[in-house]
């Protein structure tokens, strides 16, 4: 058995097992547990207790869950954008491919917390037939996003099957992969995963990182792999209160993904999910993180804040105001310090 599998193996389930090791309430955990699942693996459960707060909320389960009675079930109306099952076609060009139930740690902010980790979300040789039959009838995505739960929690085999069937339909010509192994799992990052993926390219990894505590050596390694064998990375952090919710946090966070190869991607509002409210802020902190980043750091670090609207009305971009009036000879805006700014149009 290789060390991820061993991970996995040993990764906490049990509410009277997280109420030994880490003193929380074993009935409440029970209760949320009953309803969204949790699973901790033992490498983030020691991460978690040397850094506290930040990374104990995102993987422990809260009561805060069951108490949220104004976000959605599906916020971004996946089911009912879903032509094949646990296929997504919301954009004309691009489809979402969802080919794993489970992930290495079950995310309490998960947009999906309704269904991954759960019996009912039913992924098997069938639905990835569906999947796949679907894609090739309709001529016109361009572009796959493999998710789930985490393909990574797949063998190497598997993955590769699914990656040989996409590779044979000639009008998919990008293959997206979203993972979060190699900042909860990183050691599921293998050479032996690496060689097979670096046969499929174009391939793009979208990962995610919320706190730059969760960039350990062991994360930088598995990013490495997946660099040197030109796989392009990027991460895809929510904004997510008591974790990261302000400047200097985020700040540090893109420096340091930067430095480890993986470009900052989005900054993502969290998602109008259930059960999920403790974690959502106010649109003006985001804006206000994006005013202290833009100019004042590098461009390459500054990712897009976005919104995904409900009812599957796609992701919209979030931008701090800098434009004072647009006129018919010239553009008046302030600059990233605030000094006002003109543009003429000759």
């Amino acid at each position: 058995m290789t060390d991820w599998q061993n991970q996995l193996k040993n990764a906490i389930i049990s509410p009277e097992k997280l109420s030994r090791i880490l003193g929380c309430d074993q009935a409440e955990v029970a209760a949320v547990n009953s309803r969204y699942p949790f699973r901790i693996s033992p490498y983030y459960l020691e991460l978690m207790k040397r850094v506290g707060e930040p990374l104990f909320r995102q993987a422990v389960p809260d009561i805060k869950e069951m108490e949220d009675h104004q976000g959605m079930v599906d916020p971004l109306a996946e089911d009912t954008l879903s032509p094949a099952p646990n296929l997504v076609h919301k954009y004309p060009d691009r489809a979402l491919f969802l080919v794993s139930s489970q992930c290495a740690m079950y995310c309490r902010f998960c947009t999906r917390k309704r269904k991954v980790g759960k019996a009912s979300m039913q992924i098997n040789q069938e639905t990835i037939d569906a999947g796949l039959k679907y894609l090739r009838n309709t001529p016109q995505i361009r572009e796959v996003l493999i998710s789930g739960g985490d393909p990574f929690l797949l063998s190497d085999q598997r993955i590769e099957e699914i990656l040989r069937k996409l590779r044979e339909i000639r009008h998919i010509k990008v293959i997206r992969i979203g993972t979060r192994t190699p900042c909860t799992l990183p050691m599921r990052i293998t050479p032996e995963l690496v060689n097979m993926l670096r046969k499929y390219h174009p391939l793009y990894i979208n990962t995610h990182f919320n706190h730059p505590a969760e960039i350990t050596q062991q994360a930088e390694q598995a990013c490495a792999l997946l660099a040197d064998a030109g796989i392009p990375l990027g991460c895809q952090t929510v904004l997510l209160k008591g974790v990261n919710d302000s400047l200097p946090v985020i700040r540090e966070l893109l420096y340091r993904l930067l430095e480890i190869r993986v470009r900052p991607y989005y900054l993502m509002q969290a998602d109008l999910t259930e059960g999920t409210a403790h974690f959502r802020t106010d649109i003006k902190t985001g804006l206000a993180i994006m005013r202290g980043l833009i100019g004042s750091v590098s461009g390459m670090a500054v990712p897009a804040y976005i919104l995904d609207a409900p009812e599957g009305k796609g992701k919209i971009p979030l931008t701090p105001d800098y434009i004072l009036s647009h006129q018919e000879d010239k553009l008046e805006f302030n600059n990233y310090q605030g000094i006002p700014c003109s543009y003429p149009f000759l």
